[in-house]
């Protein structure tokens, strides 16, 4: 245990120590959050922006974290041999991926606080709806992103998987009903949009977080898919050199 609290330390300080993760991880969906909702721009049937809003940065918090900056950072450990000399200590692979998992939980928290501060500081946000469900979506999307991030990291280059994150966290962004409902995106981009992550993640705050909420079970059912199959194909395909 003393092993794994130590390694996770770590993990949350090489986090901390990377700008470019700072950046991703905690500035971006604060500043979208207040950019978007002081403007006003939100779906008519939301009586406040914040209520379409806050949902939609909570997930591309998760996003952050697990796609991007758990994605990179493993992906140069591997490039560097530190996940193989790692994996060969007596800490061994399990802890090791336990405490980025930790690590990755812990970012997590301080991204949803912050969130959270900000809504009910700037725009008289209060908590509603089903606080449990909300929760279960975020571990949930926690698990699937980090899998993901995980699962680009373990089979390209560290270049690459440095674009492809970056890319994909763009795509669903822009796509994946982060701050705009798919079903108002033009054709078939409406469709792609439904079936990402990202957006059964983000319906699944907003359903659960609503004046009056509503259980998101297919929104959580699609979440557990994409997290069992891309955790079986990393699992598969994971290298550790």
């Amino acid at each position: 245990m003393e092993a794994l609290l130590a390694q996770a330390r770590m993990e949350l300080l090489l986090t901390i120590r990377r700008a470019e993760g700072v950046l991703i991880t905690l500035v971006v969906p604060a500043v979208l959050l207040v950019f978007f909702a002081s403007l006003g721009i939100a779906p008519p049937e939301y009586a406040r922006p914040v209520d379409f809003l806050l949902p939609g940065m909570l997930a591309l918090a998760v996003m952050s974290t697990g796609l991007v900056s758990l994605g990179i950072r493993t992906a140069y450990e591997r490039s560097y041999g530190v996940l193989k000399r790692l994996g060969s200590t007596p800490l061994g692979r399990g802890r090791l991926l336990g405490a980025k998992v930790i690590s990755v939980v812990a970012v997590v928290a301080a991204e949803i606080a912050l969130l959270l501060a900000i809504a009910a500081i700037g725009y008289d946000w209060r908590p509603g709806g089903s606080l449990l469900w909300a929760l279960l979506a975020l571990v949930l999307g926690t698990a699937t992103f980090s899998s993901i991030g995980l699962l680009l990291a373990g089979t390209l280059r560290a270049e690459t998987t440095l674009a492809a994150a970056n890319g994909l966290y763009l795509l669903l962004l822009l796509l994946g009903g982060i701050v705009w409902p798919v079903e108002r995106l033009p054709g078939p981009l409406g469709l792609v949009g439904l079936l990402l992550p990202s957006n059964a993640l983000a319906e699944a705050l907003r359903l659960s977080l609503g004046p009056q909420p509503v259980a998101p079970l297919p929104q959580l059912f699609a979440l557990l898919l994409w997290c069992a199959g891309v955790l079986v194909l990393a699992s598969r395909t994971f290298r550790w050199e």
